[in-house]
């Protein structure tokens, strides 16, 4: 079984430079994309979802914000949306978290807070992140395969970020955020990709626009797939496709194979 998380950076923007193309050609089972920032009724004539696919949307109830979106051939029913907390009152406005489950796997999808824009959305975001750790623990003791799927906006050690002592002070790679990130892998959370190509740089899922950080390839690694114990027992394979992080968002896909 062949799983993708993808942040599109906006579903209609990908959809003009080509993301049909891309989805051929990875010939996903399943795929969890975030920050799809549209409804389905925005999505243009001429768009339609993979083939063979069941689709459920999340959208923001802000419009063109944030949302997430995964489409499933292999079976999609959904068994919630949000993390279920104080923060979450109103069922997950931002459409960020959305829980499906596809024969007896499970798959979270989720676009974490980004905390870059002001102090107030770091403390919501650190409050966010606080939540969702005590959420996540019920997947993560399941036995049952789970993955956690999605840009999670943290980059985990200095081998997930090219520049990592001039990004001490960004969002996204604080030190409480890094070691929030490690006490999430305590629970039972396994990084798949991590473990499949070993330690060193990189490789990164997310570029800048500014520069020429997406041609020299100065990325973070803040795009994850995140298995719980019965899932990695499943794990074959994970993969980055630079390319679509050149070609169609600031984001690219990662590609994990599962023996299912």
């Amino acid at each position: 079984m062949r799983v993708v998380t993808w942040n599109l950076n906006g579903i209609r923007a990908a959809h003009r430079k080509g993301l049909a193309g891309f989805v051929d050609r990875i010939d996903a089972d399943i795929w969890l994309f975030q920050e799809t920032r549209a409804l389905p009724e925005q999505m243009p004539s001429d768009w339609a979802p993979p083939e063979g696919h069941e689709v459920l949307w999340h959208p923001a109830q802000k419009k063109g914000y944030s949302g997430v979106m995964t489409c499933s051939r292999v079976g999609l029913s959904e068994v919630g949306r949000g993390i279920d907390t104080e923060l979450d009152e109103i069922r997950d406005p931002d459409g960020r978290v959305l829980h499906t489950k596809h024969g007896n796997l499970h798959c979270v999808n989720m676009y974490l807070p980004n905390g870059s824009s002001s102090p107030e959305r770091q403390a919501y975001k650190d409050r966010w992140i606080e939540d969702m750790l005590v959420w996540s623990k019920c997947f993560s003791d399941s036995d049952e395969p789970a993955l956690l799927c999605g840009d999670l906006n943290i980059a985990h050690e200095e081998d997930d970020i090219w520049n990592p002592s001039g990004n001490r002070k960004t969002s996204g790679f604080l030190v409480h955020e890094r070691e929030w990130f490690t006490r999430l892998l305590d629970n039972g959370w396994h990084d798949l990709l991590r473990i499949h190509v070993g330690s060193g740089k990189g490789p990164y899922t997310w570029w800048s626009n500014r520069g020429r950080a997406r041609e020299l390839d100065r990325g973070w690694r803040i795009d994850y797939v995140l298995a719980n114990s019965a899932a990695r027992s499943l794990f074959r394979s994970a993969e980055v496709l630079r390319e679509g992080g050149l070609v169609i968002s600031d984001h690219a896909p990662l590609i994990v194979d599962l023996e299912m």
